[in-house]
């Protein structure tokens, strides 16, 4: 009788093609034959729902338990199992199985990808039921694997399409960990740092340092557990895959919504800040939709390129952009408030460590919820890590990405409203004066845009990957490919440009993308992803008494911003509205 089943490698269901298989790797302890033993076993499935209980399985070759490689022929074709040992009941190391066709060995788990060993150890009635749950969610891999599967196996499959699927998944699983910090600070910093500054204004600068600091902290520890997850279960490839974990089907299509939500109101709020940054540096009369338009038309653009390793490369021409214009703007306004000149009243006695007087609950919750908004990374960390070469390096990405994060906002938002102090704009770049600002929007514009944009990519990445997932088309190096991920790039991007044109506020826009989905993604459910998928025990044991401490600050803060943050965003939003204060949806701004 087999006790647990362990070290589920791969396992592919079979799609809409037809002819799949599915790879295990099984590492077996327990009593067989009477006494206790260890079995090293690598088995072929051609079954949707693989019954490891009864040991059923259509081909099958002992590995052996102290590592290296053996073939197993199925239906006239020859399998490589590679992998490094096993020891105490575990697998350790590298796995890989690759097809062996005409002595050239095709990857099934691409180059560099590894699979995580997985161990249960238990016994009994109980652990049959667990067991089988816990097989249920491995026996799942990332859409990009199972598609190239699916393709290589099918027989009728033209060797130009085998091609495509061999070139398309080397192509989409290049990024390393360097790029992905690149990636992940094009996507983060470039926005939220431009509302810091009226955040510190209102919240004054003692509490804006601390959470600054203090919420780039907890947002890092969030993303850590997101990262977490995507390893555990290689079948996510976007946040969204995620809510099918938890809870079912409900939670794939609540997922769902919240992931592209926020990514195309993302997308929207770089419509607007583009469409301020051209009317700053023309200072015409031209209608501000026409800006507007402009802004979307270069978002689509920059968003063509549909691998994230291609966009890292914009990502240096990026960072560069966003150092170089909030860097102009300190040395403007510290020159201005040490000459005493400029167009505007300066000085250091401007600013207070306190909150400024009056203020309101909205206005507080609105500037909280900027910080907050400018660590929004989290959200887009599994679609990043689908293209990696190494996943586990994902952890050298977040300390980098965080301490850059922490260090630019905290000097951005403390220094410039020190320079400039209660009358420092939102965005920051129009606080430098009429001239500096039209040269440091100017400056700006790459990281506007490309920033934007890579939002775009990672919608449409998802959507598209979603909708051709068991077709060559999904990996855009076809005609067809190229005309359906264009297709879709121009849709998303008339959208967002709808948003930026319904709700033209920055501050406020940006407090509602917070309180809606912010919140959620990337502060409140990563503490449930951990309680409910990575939970090894109860809680309150020893080992997980820390951990459960901080997974629940992070939840209270995700919930606080959830809950004011959407009232007093909203209010703060109507109330404009009601004063006049504003312009109104699709009119040209005065």
């Amino acid at each position: 009788m087999r006790a647990s089943s362990l070290s589920l490698l791969v396992a592919i269901a079979p799609t809409a093609l037809g002819c799949t298989f599915g790879f295990t790797a099984d590492h077996y302890f327990g009593s067989w034959g009477g006494g206790n033993s260890v079995r090293c076993t690598a088995v072929i499935w051609e079954s949707d729902s693989p019954d490891f209980k009864n040991e059923k399985s259509d081909a099958a070759v002992d590995l052996g338990c102290s590592g290296g490689c053996k073939n197993l022929e199925y239906k006239g074709k020859t399998y490589e199992f590679c992998y490094d040992s096993a020891s105490n009941n575990e697998f350790s190391g590298d796995a890989t199985i690759r097809r062996v066709d005409g002595g050239v060995k095709v990857n099934i788990v691409p180059d560099g990808e590894k699979e995580k060993w997985r161990t249960t150890k238990s016994s009994g009635a109980v652990t049959g039921q667990s067991t089988r749950k816990d097989d249920a969610i491995i026996t799942q891999v990332s859409r990009g694997v199972m598609a190239s599967k699916a393709f290589l196996e099918e027989e009728g499959c033209s060797d130009e399409e085998r091609q495509c699927v061999i070139k398309g998944d080397a192509h989409f699983h290049r990024l390393g960990w360097k790029r992905l910090t690149v990636v992940s600070i094009v996507e983060g910093i470039a926005l939220g740092s431009l509302g810091l500054p009226y955040a510190f204004a209102t919240l004054g600068m003692v509490a804006g340092v601390i959470m600054t600091i203090g919420i780039g902290f907890v947002a890092m520890y969030a993303s850590y557990n997101i990262g977490q997850v995507k390893l555990k279960y290689p079948e996510i490839a976007h946040y969204a895959d995620v809510g099918r974990l938890l809870l079912g089907n409900l939670g794939s299509k609540i997922f769902i919504a919240s992931f592209v939500c926020l990514l195309i109101f993302v997308v929207g709020s770089h419509c607007l800040t583009g469409a301020i940054a051209f009317k700053t540096i023309t200072q015409s009369d031209v209608c501000s939709v026409v800006f507007s338009i402009t802004s979307a038309a270069i978002l689509l653009i920059l968003a063509i390129p549909p691998a994230f390793a291609d966009v890292a490369i914009l990502g240096y021409i990026d960072f560069a952009s966003i150092i170089l214009a909030i860097g102009v703007t300190m040395i403007a306004t510290g020159v201005q408030n040490a000459n005493g000149s400029g167009g505007f009243n300066v000085g250091l006695a401007a600013w207070s460590p306190w909150p400024k007087e009056g203020i309101t609950f909205a206005e507080a919750i609105v500037s909280t919820n900027s910080i907050v908004f400018a660590y929004s990374f989290g959200g887009c960390l599994p679609s990043f890590m689908e293209e990696m070469h190494t996943p586990e390096d994902y952890v050298k990405t977040l300390w980098w990405l965080g301490g850059i994060q922490i260090i630019i906002y905290t000097l951005t938002g403390s220094l410039i409203y020190a320079f400039v102090g209660q009358e420092v704009q939102s965005p920051a770049l129009l606080s430098a004066g009429p001239v500096i600002s039209r040269v440091v929007f100017g400056i700006a514009l790459p990281v506007i845009f490309i920033s934007g944009s890579i939002n775009t990519t990672v919608v449409c990445r998802y959507i598209h990957g979603k909708v051709y997932r068991n077709s060559v088309v999904r990996y855009i190096n076809t005609p067809k490919g190229w005309i359906t991920w264009l297709g879709l790039v121009l849709f998303v991007t008339i959208l967002a440009w709808v948003i930026a044109e319904a709700i033209p506020v920055f501050s406020e826009l940006l407090s509602i993308i917070s309180s809606l989905f912010v919140s959620g993604l990337s502060f409140y459910l990563p503490p449930v992803i951990w309680y409910v998928l990575l939970r090894e025990g109860a809680w309150y044991e020893k080992r997980n008494l820390k951990t459960a401490m901080y997974n629940l600050v992070v939840f209270i803060v995700g919930m606080i911003v959830f809950g004011c943050g959407t009232y007093a965003s909203i209010a703060e939003l109507v109330h404009k509205f009601e004063s006049n204060s504003i312009s109104k949806p699709f009119t040209c701004s005065a």
